[in-house]
């Protein structure tokens, strides 16, 4: 999984509604490429370079996965949709809408289709007035100056003027919950998504700690022999973990993500263990979990065995590879029994067996919708 990445993007119309043009705009990228954080002042600019209407500028920064090609790819897919069309032989002309990259990091990128920095943003009123608004003492990688040092290199008798009307940013908005647990079967993705999640939301994220078991890859060769001390190894360290990480936690101030409820280790239990190991590990558990803060929402991620299973093999854990499609079955059946049955939190299924929350973010934006807002 990428980790976030700050870029910093400059906003440009003059055809039709061009204030609407920059809010549309700000809503695709937020769709596609990441959370617009920030959002400058809007500026006037009369057009450069050819004979036409009068611009509106702005710039935003983004966090975003993405790598600054698949930026790139993305933001021309925004022009297109927005009724913007090139032609390479034209220059420059009227445009609904222009978005340029400036910055990816403090990284420099020389290739056939991108350059960054930007190779003419120095030189631009129109790009360094707005940038300053946002990013005053951001260092130009290749120039070693701020922005705003930048800015005082212009000419004098530049003729940009700021406009009244102001444009929003466009981060990731979710209800107020304090604990909110994510929980799936084997390759779902749930980790995955509690540290993308995390990482938007700046929640403490709490992770099963399941490589430090050194039962488990014992437990996939010989699962009868070595199902009891996998589990109860798997519920020691899952309980000492809460403990630690949410009895410890002021949940009225802190927001919380998990991607493992203690309960899991019972639904796992019931399907490896033998009727007599089940009912002591069960006398056990019943014992630890009952003093365990509950999550206010405990969200499943149901995804179909097929997918469960070519995920399994592209993450490519050696110890995995056996799983078989009835044992992922049955774990499947035991969440679905448990959430059935459960009335002391809410909960909810989402299917996200059609959906790639890692490489589409719009798919990313729809798990999130439905765990906040449905």
């Amino acid at each position: 999984m990428n980790t976030l990445k700050t870029i910093y993007v400059a906003l440009g119309s003059n055809l039709g509604q061009k204030h609407k043009n920059l809010e549309n705009s700000i809503t695709k990228i937020y769709e596609k490429v990441g959370d617009v954080v920030r959002v400058s002042k809007v500026y006037e600019t009369p057009a450069k370079g050819f004979e036409g209407n009068n611009f509106y500028n702005a710039c935003i920064e983004v966090r975003t996965r993405l790598e600054a090609e698949h930026v790139l790819k993305s933001l021309l897919e925004i022009e297109t949709e927005m009724g913007r069309s090139r032609n390479q032989s034209e220059g420059y002309a009227n445009r609904v809408i222009d978005l340029d990259i400036l910055f990816y990091e403090d990284e420099v990128i020389n290739s056939k289709d991108l350059t960054i920095p930007h190779p003419e943003l120095h030189h631009r009123d129109f790009v360094l007035f707005p940038l300053c608004d946002i990013a005053p003492q951001f260092l130009h990688p290749v120039k070693n100056e701020s922005i705003i040092d930048l800015r005082k290199h212009l000419e004098a008798d530049n003729n940009i003027k700021r406009i009244n009307q102001t444009l929003e940013p466009r981060p990731i908005e979710i209800s107020s919950i304090n604990y909110l647990c994510i929980e799936g079967n084997i390759g779902v993705g749930k980790t995955t998504f509690a540290k993308m999640l995390s990482e938007d939301l700046n929640f403490k994220l709490i992770l099963e700690r399941f490589k430090d078991n050194p039962f488990l890859p014992k437990f996939y060769e010989d699962p009868k022999r070595y199902a009891f001390p996998t589990e109860m190894s798997f519920l020691a360290d899952r309980h000492q973990q809460l403990v630690d990480d949410i009895s410890q936690l002021d949940l009225f101030s802190q927001f919380s993500i998990a991607d493992y409820d203690l309960y899991k280790s019972l639904i796992f239990a019931k399907v490896t263990l033998q009727d007599q190991e089940f009912e002591l590990y069960k006398k056990v558990f019943n014992i630890i979990y009952r003093d365990l803060p509950k999550p206010d929402l405990y969200v499943y991620f149901y995804q179909n065995t097929e997918r469960l299973l070519t995920n399994i093999r592209k993450r490519g854990r050696d110890y995995e590879q056996n799983i078989e499609a009835n044992y992922l079955d049955k774990i499947n059946q035991g969440y679905i029994d448990f959430i059935n049955a459960e009335r002391r939190f809410k909960t909810k299924i989402i299917d996200v067996s059609e959906l790639d929350f890692v490489e589409n973010r719009q798919d990313y934006l729809e798990v999130i919708s439905k765990i906040f807002n449905d």
